[in-house]
């Protein structure tokens, strides 16, 4: 032998932000074309769009730039917190039962998660309590939200992840150009593909710091705005 190294090079990591809104959902005025944009800037290799209760947004996106985008959604459900999930075909209403959000999810092939499950100050947690009904049928636990008040809420998360043995999401859960890619997942990169998407999170790491306060101001004048 030369001694050369044959070893192949390493692949690097990619970083994606798996929860990011636009003007499609109510409390955000971010337009897909600057969201694409801003994520390219900060080093985002793949971008998953999770507007509240629709996929209009994700679709557009998809369609600017389909090197970066992940079709997903933030789905309402009757339990009163939120489902999110990725690799949509079709948009699930909001409102109906956890069983009959997580079929229709299941019947065109989504991967599931659950946003900020245990967030104690958003209405939109799901909570401990439903979190643990449906854990085994769901993929993944969100398990670092930027948006959270309480860094403790995402430790919670990430325990329930690991004690049941599922995959994790992470994401900046930006309503605003100035939060994308505040958190994310380090993966190795995946086809654009659910399967391939799974076996990613398989081997995924969480970054990203807290936002602070002032972006839940900034919703807030987004509805306030959007109703005027």
């Amino acid at each position: 032998m030369s001694g050369v190294d044959t070893a192949r090079p390493a692949v690097a990591a990619w970083r994606v932000d798996l929860h990011t809104h636009t003007r499609f959902s109510p409390d955000s005025l971010t337009g897909p074309a600057a969201l694409i944009a801003r994520a390219r800037e900060v080093g985002i290799d793949r971008l998953a769009v999770t507007d509240h209760n629709t996929i209009e947004g994700a679709l557009v996106a998809k369609q600017l730039a389909p090197d970066l985008i992940i079709v997903g959604q933030e789905i309402d459900t009757a339990a009163g917190g939120e489902l999110i999930a990725y690799f949509l075909q079709e948009r699930v209403p909001p409102g109906l039962s956890l069983d009959e959000t997580i079929h229709r999810l299941r019947a065109q092939g989504a991967v599931i998660s659950i946003s900020h499950p245990v967030d104690r100050y958003r209405n939109s947690a799901l909570g401990e309590r439903h979190t643990l009904e449906i854990i085994d049928r769901v993929d993944a636990l969100e398990v670092f939200n930027a948006r959270c008040l309480s860094a403790a809420d995402n430790e919670h998360a990430a325990a329930l992840a690991a004690r049941h043995g599922k995959a994790i999401t992470a994401g900046s859960d930006a309503h605003t150009l100035g939060e994308v890619g505040r958190a994310y997942l380090t993966v190795p990169p995946f086809e654009d593909r659910s399967d391939a998407f799974l076996a990613a999170l398989a081997q995924a790491q969480a970054c990203g710091r807290l936002s602070g306060v002032w972006p839940h101001w900034r919703s807030t004048f987004a509805k306030l705005r959007k109703r005027l």
